[in-house]
């Protein structure tokens, strides 16, 4: 039985956003690229955890944490993660924390505001 602490592994949290058309999907896609860049995470290919891509499976498999961005109450990328056999994931939707589809535009405020919910569900993801 291993006692490492897993807050300390060296694999990566992986970030999966909505990407999709509606204005909540632009922004968990700048989010999540906001983070990547800021070195909270790696936002990652939720299309190819969709296709079951193996190279794409086998990163998420052994990420130290993952977390979902959601756009809207549809759920996309919480949905495609768990019909890919993840169980053990952070969720935030967008709509949940005020952001309305259709009517909140992908400011730098409102990708901001969306990156700082992000990083406090990453605060201890994966360290369970």
């Amino acid at each position: 039985m291993s006692t490492k602490n897993e807050c300390c592994s060296t694999a990566p949290k992986l970030i999966f956003a909505c990407s999709g058309a509606a204005d909540v999907g632009a922004i968990s896609d700048q989010a999540a690229r906001k983070l990547t860049r800021e070195g909270a995470g790696k936002m990652f290919c939720l299309a190819g955890v969709g296709g079951r891509v193996k190279p794409i499976m086998e990163a998420t498999q052994s990420a130290a944490a993952i977390l979902a961005i959601d756009g809207c109450k549809l759920d996309c990328v919480k949905n495609t993660l768990e019909q890919a056999g993840f169980a053990k994931f952070e969720h935030l939707r967008l709509s949940d924390i005020g952001m309305e589809k259709g009517k909140t535009p992908a400011t730098e405020e409102n990708i901001t505001r969306a990156a700082a919910k992000v990083v406090e569900k990453l605060a201890n993801a994966g360290c369970k």
